[in-house]
């Protein structure tokens, strides 16, 4: 009741395209989400999560130390609208809608199971969701931690259970801008484990950009004990001549 009563002196707007919506608890409109840029897994590496085939030949993600890759969107257009209002304008309501689409459109192999180095599926007894912490500072600063929020949730929607595996450590740095040979300075990213790690693992994070992060994650984790990693986030930036679909996945239904 309070957020109709709210939505009536306040009606809520699209988090996007900042039009008016019909719903009080929407946090983006029909037309923006029916304009999303869906990526086909069926279409993209499973190492690195780029559409195939890769624009440079080779899969970027070849030396990784997470097994496999999944992304929902591409990094452009509403998506990328999106990302920035949660992640800058602390659009909080949108971390559901983003775990809401993951949880409808990921291969239930990553979800249900972890592929082994032979490429068998292996039961994900104790497969764990982490989430790739920011720098304490940038989370005092933004207040909450979206990356932590879209896991929760995403654990809540899937009924998997959450680890706080990771701190990040050392001085903090901005990877949004950065060149990719900046992102992947080998001493500019810090992550440290919390104790053991769990078995399988499955990284989560909201956007992956070169991998560089989630990779120093995954090498982190294994040390930790970790035996499969794998890589889950709402978006992937892709090459400006990358093609991607804009159809809405039959799978999800808001």
């Amino acid at each position: 009741m309070l957020p109709e009563l709210i939505s009536l002196a306040v009606p809520p707007c699209c988090a996007a395209c900042r039009a008016p919506s019909r719903h009080a608890a929407a946090a983006i409109c029909e037309d923006c989400e029916g304009a999303l840029p869906w990526l086909d897994a069926a279409r993209c590496c499973t190492r690195c999560a780029l559409p195939l085939p890769h624009a440079h030949g080779r899969c970027p993600a070849r030396d990784a130390a997470f097994d496999v890759a999944w992304s929902a969107v591409a990094y452009t257009g509403v998506a990328r609208e999106l990302l920035h209002a949660l992640k800058f304008a602390a659009a909080r309501p949108l971390a559901a809608v983003m775990a809401d689409q993951i949880a409808a459109t990921v291969p239930p192999s990553l979800l249900m199971g972890l592929a082994s180095a032979a490429g068998s599926p292996q039961a994900s007894a104790g497969a764990t969701l982490v989430a790739v912490p920011p720098h304490p500072v940038r989370r005092r600063i933004r207040g909450f931690d979206p990356a932590d929020l879209l896991t929760r949730t995403l654990a809540n929607r899937a009924g998997l259970p959450t680890a706080l595996a990771l701190r990040r450590r050392g001085t903090p740095s901005r990877q949004l801008g950065a060149s990719r040979a900046i992102r992947l300075e080998s001493d500019r990213l810090g992550f440290q484990a919390r104790g053991a790690a769990p078995r399988r693992v499955i990284l989560v994070d909201d956007v992956h950009t070169t991998g560089a992060t989630l990779d120093a994650c995954a090498r982190v984790l294994r040390d930790a004990g970790a035996e499969r990693v794998a890589a889950i986030t709402w978006a992937r930036t892709c090459d400006a001549a990358t093609s991607v679909e804009n159809d809405h996945p039959q799978a999800y239904h808001r």
